[in-house]
């Protein structure tokens, strides 16, 4: 018994699949591409962010855990958070961030200092260097600003606030300002 008529099992040949439908013919001019943005859906977190510029991008932070201990040496672009135990250097174009019972032995180069736990090493031509009051740093400080909270502990040489167009000017006076050095090494200005 069939369902259908039998007249009607006859191939059709206009239809585009059958095999004796003609080919559409291709064109020989190469394929465009659109580099107009596409539209997103949208997207209901990114509205409680805050519009960011596009100019600048958006830095990422790396993290050592504070479970490990790492050894080597840290550079690149980004922020570092150290959570852990690090020995090396540290030499990075954005900020450093110490935790609170993270210690880090070596020398620092970043444009933000942070330390809130133990830093054992220079800090060493940072825009700004910010001492929590847990944090404990051993040795030198050549940055823009410090700023040193009670209960912190401190032990090295400190220049700060210096920069090529604030510093002295040498000449005549060099003789008189390496006469005007107290006890501690440090200059003092009249």
């Amino acid at each position: 018994m069939a369902i259908f008529p039998q007249g009607s099992a006859k191939k059709d040949s206009t239809l585009p699949f059958g095999k004796d439908a003609p080919q559409p013919a291709r064109e020989q001019s190469p394929a465009a591409a659109s580099f107009e943005p596409a539209e997103t859906p949208f997207q209901p977190q990114a509205a409680s962010r805050p519009p960011q510029a596009a100019s600048a991008p958006q830095a990422r932070e790396s993290v050592i855990a504070s479970d490990l201990t790492i050894e080597g040496k840290i550079s690149g672009s980004g922020h570092v958070r150290i959570a852990g135990k690090f020995k090396g250097d540290v030499n990075v174009e954005g900020d450093l961030t110490i935790d609170g019972g993270a210690r880090l032995n070596g020398g620092v180069r970043a444009k933000r200092v942070n330390v809130a736990g133990e830093l054992e090493g220079n800090i060493d031509s940072a825009e700004r260097v910010e001492l929590q009051p847990s944090a404990v740093l051993i040795g030198d400080v050549k940055a823009g600003t410090l700023i040193v909270a009670s209960g912190s502990r401190i032990r090295g040489n400190v220049e700060c606030g210096w920069d090529d167009a604030a510093a002295p000017a040498k000449g005549k006076d060099d003789a008189a300002q390496k006469d005007s050095k107290d006890k501690a090494g440090l200059d003092l200005v009249s």
